[in-house]
C-alpha cells in the first residue's frame, strides 16, 4: 500500500475494493442518481456514449434517458439549464466535457449560478454541480488542457473542487451533489485511470474544506491538489532518500481552502512550496503563499516557493516541459532548504 493510501481515511472495518479514479466518478453518480430521485446527470455524449472519457458509461441504460441525457453542443445552453433545475428543486449534475470548454457558459456561472442565493435574499439556491475534466499530462494541446480553476475560486458563491484519489474524488462528488452550492469539481484527466486507491464499498462523503495530509515531515511543506499530486509524492520521495522530511499536503478542496491545516503544517516545519499546474500569473497558490506570509511570517525561515505552468497556452506536444514534474519540485524545495 503506498503512502497516499495509508493517508485515506480508514473504512470503518467495512468492506473496500481497489478502483481508478474514473470508476470513482462513475460509482459516486450511479450511487447519487439511485440514492435521490431528484439527481439528473446531462451533458455533450454523457448519455449512450458515456461521456468522452466513459465517465458515465451505463448511467441512461440503467436510469433512462429522462434522469441522463445528452444536450446540444451549447455549454452556455448547459450551465443555464442546470442552474434552471436547481432553482426549481432538482439537483442537476452537468458535464462540461472539457474545463476548456466553459468559457461560453460563464456568465450563467458567475451572474447567476453564484449569485442567486444572494440576489433573492436566501429565497432560491442552486444546489447543482458541473463537473469537468481538467489540466495536461494527455498531449491534448491548448484546447484540451488547461487548469482554469482560478477564474472560478475568485468567485464568491462557487465552491471549487479537485480530487487526486479515487477515494477523494467519490465522497467529494458525492458531498458536492447532497451540498445545498454551487461546485465547480475539476477532474484531474491525467489521473483517471493512473489513479488507484482503496476505497469503501459503504456509503460516505468526503467533507469540502478539508485537506489531506498524505504524508508527515518536519523540515519542510509540500502543497498541491490534483494532477500534481503524484509528482509530490516522488520529489517527496527522492528528498527523502537525502535525509529530508518532508510533509506532502493535498488540498482537495480550493474553496473553501483548509488554512488551518497548511498553517499548522507550516508553523512546524518553516518552509512552504506550492505546486499546481496552472500559469503563475494569478495562480490560487498565490492566496495560499499571502496566507501564509500573512499568518505565519514569524515562523517561516524561507521564502514560500512555488511551482507551475508557464504563462503561455498549453503546448500540444511538451507536456513534461510545461508541468511542474518532480524535477522542477525537487529545484524549489532544495532553494527553500539552502536559504
Amino acid at each position: 500500500m503506498t503512502a497516499t493510501q495509508q493517508r485515506n481515511p480508514a473504512s470503518g472495518g467495512g468492506e473496500t475494493r481497489t478502483i481508478n479514479l474514473i470508476q470513482a466518478v462513475t460509482e459516486a453518480l450511479h450511487e447519487e442518481l439511485e440514492r435521490d430521485e431528484r439527481v439528473v446527470l446531462f451533458g455533450e455524449d454523457v448519455g449512450a456514449r458515456g461521456g468522452v472519457f466513459m465517465a458515465t458509461a451505463g448511467l441512461q441504460a440503467t436510469f433512462g434517458k429522462h434522469r441522463v441525457f445528452d444536450t446540444p453542443l451549447s455549454e452556455a445552453s448547459i450551465v443555464g439549464a442546470a442552474v434552471g433545475m436547481a432553482v426549481r428543486g432538482l439537483r442537476p449534475v452537468a458535464e462540461i466535457q472539457f474545463a476548456d470548454y466553459m468559457g461560453p457558459g460563464f456568465d450563467q456561472i458567475i451572474s447567476q449560478a453564484a449569485k442567486i442565493r444572494y440576489r433573492s435574499g436566501g429565497q432560491f439556491t442552486a444546489p447543482m454541480v458541473i463537473r469537468t475534466p481538467s489540466g495536461g499530462g494527455v498531449k491534448g494541446g491548448h484546447h484540451h488542457s488547461q487548469s482554469p480553476e482560478a477564474y472560478y475560486t475568485h468567485t464568491p458563491g462557487l465552491k471549487v473542487v479537485m480530487p487526486s484519489t479515487p477515494y477523494d474524488a467519490k465522497g467529494l462528488l458525492k458531498a458536492a451533489i447532497r451540498g445545498e452550492d454551487p461546485v465547480i469539481y475539476f477532474e484531474p484527466k491525467r489521473l483517471y485511470r493512473a489513479s488507484k486507491g482503496e476505497v469503501p464499498v459503504h456509503d460516505f462523503t468526503v467533507k469540502l474544506g478539508e485537506a489531506a495530509i498524505r504524508r508527515e515531515g518536519s523540515d519542510l511543506s509540500l502543497i498541491g491538489y490534483g494532477g500534481v499530486m503524484p509528482d509530490l509524492e516522488k520529489a517527496a520521495d527522492a528528498l527523502g532518500a537525502e535525509g529530508v522530511s518532508v510533509e506532502v499536503i493535498d488540498l482537495r478542496s480550493l474553496v473553501p481552502w483548509d488554512k488551518d491545516r497548511v498553517l499548522t503544517s507550516v508553523q512546524k516545519t518553516g518552509r512552504a512550496v506550492l505546486v499546481s499546474e496552472a500559469p503563475r500569473i494569478g495562480n490560487f497558490m498565490g492566496e495560499v503563499a499571502y496566507t501564509i506570509q500573512e499568518q505565519a511570517f514569524d515562523y517561516l525561515t524561507a521564502p514560500v516557493g512555488q511551482v507551475a505552468g508557464f504563462d503561455t497556452p498549453y503546448p500540444y506536444v511538451q507536456d513534461k516541459v510545461y508541468l511542474p514534474g518532480p524535477n522542477r519540485i525537487v529545484r524549489a524545495c532544495v532553494q527553500a532548504l539552502n536559504y
